[in-house]
């Protein structure tokens, strides 16, 4: 099987190029989904976030307040790194799992990993090719603003917390431009695809 991790910086268009991999029959896996399974009320994750953060960044159901978490950590980059420490293991664990089993289903098949931290965690190293989504720098701002419903400079914070998007590039098998639209990035993500499918046979 073909394992491939997918990053790139916040609200570049990650979920909609995966989304084409799925519909070219491409497994795939969502990472926020898995970062969001692995601190789930009653699990290990969750536990270990509230005693390193205290019970102020849970909801009064018991689950995590992200918004609150995220507040915390995208201020303090020594809080961020210690959430970090916590969660990566955790989904490192359960996306290899899932491509253990999606393996055992498909031994020729492709699986795309989606992970907005991959590069900055090591986790790319896991994967035989490595694709990064990116747009330009003023388009990316926009959609974060618009996506979650920040002020410019609330946006920018997020954006200069991350790698930037020109250093992510240098780690890239393939780069996915997502400045164009939604047809622009569909075209490219299937030239991509082509390219996947060629190293298989090679």
């Amino acid at each position: 099987m073909l394992k491939v991790g997918l990053t790139g910086s916040i609200a570049v268009g990650k979920s909609f190029v995966l989304e084409v991999f799925r519909e070219l029959g491409c497994f795939v896996l969502d990472a926020d989904k898995v970062a969001r399974d692995v601190v789930e009320p009653g699990t290990d994750g969750l536990r270990q976030i509230v005693e390193a953060f205290g019970e102020s960044i849970l909801l009064a159901d018991g689950s995590l307040d992200r918004t609150r978490l995220g507040s915390i950590v995208f201020s303090d980059h020594e809080k961020r790194l210690l959430l970090n420490s916590i969660v990566h293991p955790l989904v490192f664990e359960a996306q290899d799992r899932w491509l253990q089993t999606r393996e055992s289903e498909d031994p020729d098949g492709i699986a795309i990993v989606d992970a907005a931290l991959m590069i900055e965690s090591g986790g790319y190293k896991r994967f035989d090719q490595l694709i990064v989504v990116w747009c330009e720098p003023d388009l990316q701002l926009k959609r974060l603003m618009s996506r979650d419903g920040l002020s410019k400079a609330d946006a920018e914070k997020r954006i200069a917390s991350q790698m930037p998007q020109d250093e992510k590039k240098g780690f890239a098998d393939h780069l996915i431009d997502t400045s164009q639209g939604f047809e622009g990035a569909r075209q490219r993500t299937t030239e991509v695809f082509d390219r996947l499918i060629a190293s298989k046979k090679r």
